[in-house]
């Protein structure tokens, strides 16, 4: 009786309560008499009555702003994935969604569902919250800046920069002057116009640019570093300007606005002198991920919208108050890093999107409706294109720079990307853009960035620039391995296991570890300092196996096409690397996501078409994982990592005649390892021909692998499609494996 105690006491206090409850609402329905009318009392149909709530829960204002960003979210990913595809910055993509889910393309073939998704109403919800992502956005960009560069880079990078950003200007005023009694909303000054349009045509893309710069191995040289410092004094130089322009706009001339200057120079002097240090102090004091608790992360956000809300009633705008404060947080990046990782994540995936949407829906480029139009947007672009691109370049030709670097350089400098959006929409906010104006300024914004791409692919062509992050092996080599990781800790596994395959005759050794990371990850400054703490554990481990090894860093916006790019550049015989986990495996929900997801994915698709997958077969990988053992010409291991240790015991295992091929794997071990290796040849693959005989070899025949036997091995090793078979069997002894070692001939 003991045992049902516990499930009797809670069954009766269910029941009697329940009994309770009911008996109460029922002698409260008699006491209704005099408070409810018999109008309310009629009876409606229940499945109306459910479908008239259900309809009124779909069309509650909170239930459409999120079906709103979850469809922006979606969108959104969808077109960066094609962008990245085609060798473009994620953020084109996000612009473009932005574009396609305004009225220029889904609201004007889609009226009905475009209203029903984005009602008038709900705009002015998504715009406050985008502003609050571009808040945050802001922050972080100010923090990716360094100002030491202000006192320490080289004199070329300020003349290149405001040169850029004089002529610019210069030339988008004059522009402005052709434009404004066409173009301009009625009741602005020229002066206001003029002044905005040339902020527009002289801001550049710091952020954008500094991932372009990383995803092509230019960090590493004298000109990255210049690009960047140049990109960075641009940036601060022109919200400075922007600042400016706002006050004037706002206050409606020079004199008035002196005013509004006056407060934004005492608002910076405050922040520079007597928030910066104390900011600074703390910074010093919690200099770690352990120390920074709720309270000290409250100080930092309190900081930022303290600051946002300031230049907001200065009148200044409250990005430009967002920008101050990452400015000024504490010099320490290890500090930065850590905050820029608690706002990134959430403002970039979630909130920016939402900012490209705004645009999108502020964006009517069927405005745009004649051929006269569209010269005019034309011309805005060629004006935007020379007077960036143009000074850019002739003015670091003339600072010493060869003619390849300079172009490079302009190129760069010549890319608007998300800053000129922020401009724009805030143009647009004042009044001083109108519709039609706004919409040729954003497809200059589009237009400016998307080119930058090809225009550095052929600037590299014309002057057959190299590759920089391609290994350049110099000594001929016997066999040459790659391990690649993406989490610097997997390296030192990894590298245990390719040591089993490299020659011990150094002139022999070629073992290349790849350290790939996305380039989201990486401040601009401190890539150096970031890859030398990246490759510490696999040069530790190195040094324990007593080996030398390569080592190739690459920032990457698309990991697995750089993968298979450094592997085929560089002639490797081997490579390694190591499972993901797949977010499709394990559950109902997440097999469905698994086939829906090789519907709707292009390149799963495509991979279906070419035979190179089938549709609805099994995730054996992750799908990074997968992209790489598609492209893959060369031999390729993939690495379950289950606490490897050490690699003194290893078991080939041949299913069938097709992994006879895994004996030369275990011709090489024969010769460059010290391991004791089990041969288990479940259906006697081996022959007097193909024999292998070593001292440390052992040749098991069976069928069956003991668990007992399985224990004391540290590594396993079979072929994929012998995994493959063992994963659609639901093998039960996969779960007392070692860790495994799956390759692909």
């Amino acid at each position: 009786m003991k045992k049902f105690k516990n499930s009797i006491f809670y069954i009766f206090v269910l029941v009697f309560f329940s009994t309770i409850i009911f008996n109460i609402l029922k002698v409260g329905k008699t006491i209704e008499l005099g408070k409810v009318t018999n109008e309310i009392q009629v009876k409606h149909h229940y499945l109306q009555e459910f479908i008239s709530s259900i309809k009124h829960n779909i069309f509650h204002p909170l239930a459409i702003l999120l079906a709103q960003i979850v469809t922006i979210i979606l969108v959104a990913r969808f077109f960066g994935w094609i962008c990245r595809k085609i060798g473009q910055p994620t953020v084109i993509g996000e612009m473009l969604a932005g574009i396609a889910l305004g009225p220029s393309l889904f609201g004007a073939y889609f009226p009905e569902l475009f209203g029903t998704l984005f009602p008038k109403e709900s705009i002015v919800n998504l715009k406050f919250l985008s502003q609050i992502g571009l808040i945050l956005f802001m922050f972080v960009v100010g923090m990716e800046l360094d100002l030491k560069i202000l006192r320490t880079k080289v004199k070329e990078a300020f003349i290149i920069s405001h040169t850029s950003i004089i002529v610019s200007y210069a030339l988008g005023l004059g522009l402005a002057f052709f434009l404004y009694q066409e173009f301009a909303p009625h009741g602005v000054h020229f002066m206001s116009f003029g002044l905005f349009l040339g902020v527009a045509m002289s801001i550049a893309a710091f952020p954008v640019l500094a991932r372009i710069v990383q995803e092509r191995g230019l960090n590493k040289t004298k000109l990255g570093s210049l690009v960047i410092t140049c990109a960075a004094i641009d940036d601060i130089t022109a919200w400075c300007l922007l600042a400016g322009v706002i006050a004037i706009v706002k206050a409606g001339s020079v004199a008035s606005s002196l005013y509004i200057i006056a407060m934004a120079i005492v608002y910076i002097g405050i922040m520079l002198g007597m928030v910066r240090p104390f900011l600074k102090h703390i910074g010093e004091l919690y200099d770690s991920a352990e120390k920074i608790t709720k309270p000290v992360v409250a100080i930092f956000f309190l900081t930022l919208l303290i600051s946002s809300y300031l230049t907001e009633i200065i009148g200044i705008h409250a990005l430009v108050g967002a920008f101050v404060a990452g400015v000024i947080m504490p010099e320490n990046m290890k500090f930065r890093h850590i905050f820029i990782e608690k706002v990134e994540d959430v403002s970039l995936v979630i909130m920016l999107p939402l900012f490209f949407v705004v645009t999108g829906l502020n964006t009517k480029i069927g405005l745009l409706n004649n051929v006269y139009l569209w010269k005019m947007t034309g011309i805005i672009v060629l004006v935007a294109v020379g007077a960036k691109f143009l000074s850019s370049t002739l003015t670091a030709k003339y600072v010493g720079q060869n003619w390849r670097d300079s172009l490079t350089l302009g190129a760069l400098m010549n890319t608007r990307g998300l800053m000129e959006l922020v401009v724009l929409n805030i143009g647009l906010e004042l009044g001083v853009l109108s519709p039609k104006i706004f919409a040729m300024m954003v497809i200059m914004a589009l237009s400016t960035t998307f080119m930058t791409g090809p225009a550095l692919n052929l600037i590299d062509f014309i002057f057959k620039r190299r590759k920089y992050f391609a290994p350049q092996i110099v000594m001929p080599k016997e066999y040459k391995v790659l391990v690649t990781f993406e989490n610097p800790d997997d390296a030192k596994s990894l590298l245990k296991v390719a040591n089993n395959f490299v020659s011990k005759e150094e002139e022999k050794q070629s073992l290349t570890a790849m350290y790939i990371s996305s380039t989201n990850e990486i401040n601009p400054y401190k890539i150096e300092e970031y890859e030398k703490e990246s490759f510490r554990p696999a040069l530790k481990e190195a040094d324990k196996l007593n080996r030398k090894i390569n080592t190739v860093f690459k920032a990457s916006n698309d990991i697995d096409a750089d993968v298979v790019d450094v592997v085929k550049k560089g002639d490797f015989n081997f490579v390694l690397l190591n499972i993901g986990a797949s977010i499709y495996e394990g559950t109902l929900l997440g097999k469905i996501l698994g086939v829906t997801s090789k519907i709707i994915n292009p390149e799963n698709l495509l991979n279906t078409f070419t035979g190179k997958e089938k549709l609805f077969e099994s995730n054996y990988f992750d799908d990074k994982t997968q992209a790489i053992i598609n492209k893959t010409e060369v031999p390729l291991g993939v690495f379950v990592d289950k606490n490897l240790v050490k690699t003194d015991h290893i078991s080939v295992i041949l299913f069938n005649k097709e992994d006879q091929f895994l004996l030369e794997y275990i011709k090489r071990m024969k010769k460059s390892s010290e391991a004791k290796i089990s041969i288990f040849d479940t259906y006697e693959v081996m022959n007097e021909d193909n024999k292998v005989v070593h001292e440390n070899v052992k040749i098991i025949t069976s069928s069956k692998l003991e668990r007992d036997f399985l224990k004391e091995q540290d590594l396993l090793i079979l072929s994929m499609d012998s995994w493959k078979k063992l994963i659609d069997t639901n093998s039960v002894w996969l779960n007392n494996t070692p860790s495994l070692l799956i390759i692909k001939p």
